[in-house]
């Protein structure tokens, strides 16, 4: 039996910049690559770690697998079914199956409802229970996310952001989903409460079988509760394989670079451009291998020409032990 959730191959997502003097007299502006032909799958009850720089694309692969972004090419396969171009009508049904936890705490929940009503309007959008099963659905959703019920006559400001978080989960559990996309779903959270957030996503993902796209810079959580890690790098995957395996032995440059900069209290987000090699543009990719301008094992090797040559960007290839890699000596 095919247990694979969602497929994604070649998925690219462009950007058209207008700034400038040129783009305002042409109309025309130049091509923004934030997603580049990536390529991943995800498994029912599976969870999928995505970490890298911010700006390397994360959240737009996030957004446009679930269609709150449109693709700009490659194929999108939810359930065994391509939505990759499903129009609206027909992409509504699926809505309930696939959701988002926004980064941002108080995307979702409208400042002038109430927790009740916020939770009442996720069970009736896509379904018409009657009030008693409401009520019970309610009391079912606090308790899986270990709220309180007193906080149901709380409005979202009056919320700390654990509770926030909480409620956003809450709302996104009411329709019942099998996919959820996790975006940085412990930023802005204390320490303590940001290990609440992810024993209680663990467990949710124990008892109602869920498959997360988890996205992250906080690489020691991404390791902790994910199955497979994908690091992306201007827009592409440059790595993947087990989470383990990333962890401890990395093969790429940038992947050796992220991790090891855990043991120095970084993460990917706060990593410096001297820890990498420097400042590069992330909207105008270079041509060959995109890491070459910072990459160190580029310069010890004598900066070879196969690193920047246009023809010869180095594609994803198996180095054994379920891990791919995109650099030309790994």
């Amino acid at each position: 039996m095919n247990d694979t959730l969602l497929e994604v191959s070649d998925l690219s997502k462009h950007f058209r910049s207008r700034w400038g003097l040129a783009s305002a007299l042409t109309g025309q502006g130049r091509v923004i690559p934030a997603v580049d032909g990536v390529s991943f799958y995800l498994k029912q009850n599976e969870t999928v770690g995505l970490v890298g720089e911010s700006g390397c694309g994360k959240t737009t692969v996030g957004r446009t697998v679930l269609r709150l972004t449109e693709p700009s090419g490659g194929r999108i396969v939810f359930g065994g079914r391509d939505i990759t171009h499903l129009d609206r009508a027909r992409l509504r049904p699926l809505r309930r199956e696939m959701q988002m936890i926004f980064q941002d705490l108080d995307a979702g929940l409208n400042p002038k409802m109430r927790v009740r009503a916020i939770l009442r309007e996720a069970l009736t959008v896509h379904e018409r229970p009657g009030d008693a099963e409401i009520e019970r659905r309610i009391r079912e959703l606090l308790e899986q996310v270990n709220l309180k019920e007193s906080k149901l006559a709380n409005f979202p400001s009056e919320l700390s952001g654990g509770e926030k978080r909480r409620v956003g989960i809450a709302r996104v559990l009411a329709v019942r989903p099998r996919l959820i996309v996790a975006d940085e779903p412990t930023s802005a959270l204390d320490v303590s409460i940001q290990a609440q957030v992810v024993n209680l996503l663990r467990d949710l993902q124990k008892h109602l079988g869920l498959a997360y796209l988890f996205i992250s810079h906080d690489l020691p959580v991404v390791e902790l509760v994910s199955h497979k890690v994908a690091v992306m790098y201007l827009g592409r995957i440059v790595e993947m394989g087990l989470s383990e395996t990333i962890a401890r032995e990395p093969r790429h440059p940038y992947t050796r670079i992220l991790w090891s900069s855990v043991a120095e209290k970084h993460t990917a987000e706060t990593t410096t451009a001297k820890d990498i090699g420097g400042v590069f543009d992330f909207e105008q990719p270079t041509r060959g291998c995109r890491f070459a301008p910072r990459c160190p094992l580029y310069q010890q090797q004598g900066r070879p020409a196969v690193c920047t040559d246009p023809a010869s960007e180095p594609p994803l290839r198996d180095v054994g032990n379920g891990q791919v890699v995109a650099c030309h000596f790994a």
